[in-house]
């Protein structure tokens, strides 16, 4: 098995690495192009994360629907009804296992959040 790692960061690991027929998703934050956190609500905040997951997939040639698994860390549970309502627009149909827990985070944010992928090298599924 050979493993590639795609994109680049200001800290020490890569926005998504592949396995074989895995693809793992380092935890995004709200992070904007600007390079700045973007701030405001938990539905601003948690769109930009996956939006962010999403461009991290693309970079190993998957996409949102080959997501198998997320690990969601929300600073305050309160916010779970914003964040979930973000968060069903973005795998309408099969969603992937989740797991989600309150946590306090790094950064001053919302929401973070961890992707595996499933997406065979040869093409099967």
């Amino acid at each position: 098995m050979t493993k590639q790692t795609f994109g680049a960061s200001h800290v020490p690991l890569s926005p998504a690495v592949r396995a074989g027929d895995f693809i793992f998703i380092s935890g995004q934050t709200p992070v904007g192009p600007n390079g700045e956190n973007v701030g405001g609500t938990i539905e601003v905040q948690t769109r930009q994360v996956l939006e962010n997951i999403k461009a991290a997939l693309s970079l190993a040639g998957a996409e949102m629907s080959d997501v198998v698994k997320t690990t969601v860390w929300l600073e305050d549970a309160r916010d779970f009804g914003g964040f979930n309502k973000v968060y069903a627009s973005y795998f309408p149909a099969n969603p992937p296992a989740r797991t989600t827990a309150e946590g306090r985070l790094m950064v001053d944010i919302k929401v973070e959040i961890e992707a595996i992928a499933y997406k065979p090298l040869d093409g099967r599924s």
